[in-house]
């Protein structure tokens, strides 16, 4: 199922989403993602008919919906709360939109069997909501959706209440879902894991806007401007100039730290290195890299698995990201010098 968002518009008490293009092609895992308050929810709930713009218009498979209600649209939503009922089992909770359609019983049975089989619920059928964990909830709200069998299925902040653990299996099972029944997905998020992961595309949306659309690769590598490469994880950046450009290779000056970069621009820009792409080593490295630089380890901050390093060369701080195994192989400490080691086309000119 293809949606298509023209030029849509909508003003809600003190926010505004100002016109909003977007393709979303059939069969496609579509992510938008976005900072809180960016208005990724409005435009989901707008894409569901739950409001209606006031410009602009939606399209699903070519029709316009925009002035049908919800359950024209043949679509599946599921909450960020889960919305489901707590008075009733998992299998009622499953089984109710199929009633509100009075569908005969036995047809309602073998559809919400094969689901929750396929769910992985069915010994939960019985169970209440409360009695859950989180991703079991997560599990019977899809399910729920998945029950009408819509070509269509818009999920709000899934996984945003979920432990990281938890988190993990249902991008997971997210991934399963969408490979084996081939359907058109739109999924809100702020986390930048959860859209590098799931997305076929992705769009980034900031104060009711969309700022850049593309595969996961381009927006988390090739970032249009500071404010999405800050958002999904540039944390070095710096303005530069460029003082010599040669061969496709400019040499850049950051107040005292040159390095090298693959760009065909001259003069004046911002250039941002993710601190994953930063090697760390306490000798030189002998590598192809074109960028070394001498440092010393002002600090740093354990975020259990991976260490995030604070390197002063000269006047410029740059961050890197390394294993709490290297960092402890390596005998790592504040005050001790580092060498920093990072490809030219690691180099992103802003």
């Amino acid at each position: 199922m293809e949606v298509k968002v023209e030029n849509l518009s909508k003003r809600w008490e003190n926010f505004s989403l100002c016109d909003v293009n977007l393709r979303i092609m059939d069969g496609e895992y579509f992510i938008i993602l976005g900072p809180t308050g960016a208005g990724k929810t409005l435009l989901l709930e707008l894409i569901a008919g739950f409001h209606k713009p006031d410009s602009g218009r939606i399209l699903i498979d070519g029709v316009d919906v925009t002035d049908l209600p919800p359950e024209r649209r043949g679509i599946g939503y599921v909450p960020q709360d889960y919305m489901l009922f707590p008075h009733m089992t998992v299998y009622e909770n499953v089984e109710f939109g199929l009633r509100m359609r009075a569908m005969p019983k036995n047809e309602r049975e073998r559809i919400v069997t094969e689901i929750l089989e396929f769910m992985g619920l069915t010994h939960l059928r019985d169970r209440l909501p409360m009695t859950l964990s989180g991703g079991e909830m997560q599990k019977t709200a899809i399910a729920r959706a998945l029950v009408l069998r819509p070509k269509l299925l818009l999920l709000d902040e899934p996984l945003s209440a979920l432990d990281a653990n938890t988190q993990r299996l249902m991008r997971d099972e997210l991934k399963r879902l969408h490979e084996e029944l081939k359907v058109t997905v739109i999924h809100v998020t702020h986390n930048q894991i959860e859209a590098y992961v799931l997305a076929d595309r992705l769009a980034v949306m900031r104060n009711g806007r969309i700022i850049q659309v593309g595969n996961p690769e381009e927006v988390f590598h090739r970032p249009k401007d500071t404010f999405i490469a800050r958002f999904v994880g540039f944390e070095n950046l710096f303005n530069a100039r460029i003082i010599e450009s040669r061969n496709g290779i400019a040499e850049f000056d950051l107040g005292g730290v040159r390095i090298e970069a693959v760009t065909d621009r001259t003069g004046e820009c911002i250039v941002g290195i993710r601190p994953d792409d930063i090697i760390v080593s306490r000798q030189p490295l002998r590598s192809s890299m074109r960028n070394t630089l001498k440092g010393r380890i002002s600090d740093f901050i354990d975020m259990g698995s991976l260490i995030s390093l604070i390197v002063n060369v000269k006047s410029v701080t740059f961050v890197a990201l390394i294993t709490k195994r290297s960092f402890l192989e390596m005998g790592l400490k504040r005050g001790l010098d580092v060498y920093l080691s990072f490809k030219a086309s690691a180099v992103h000119i802003i």
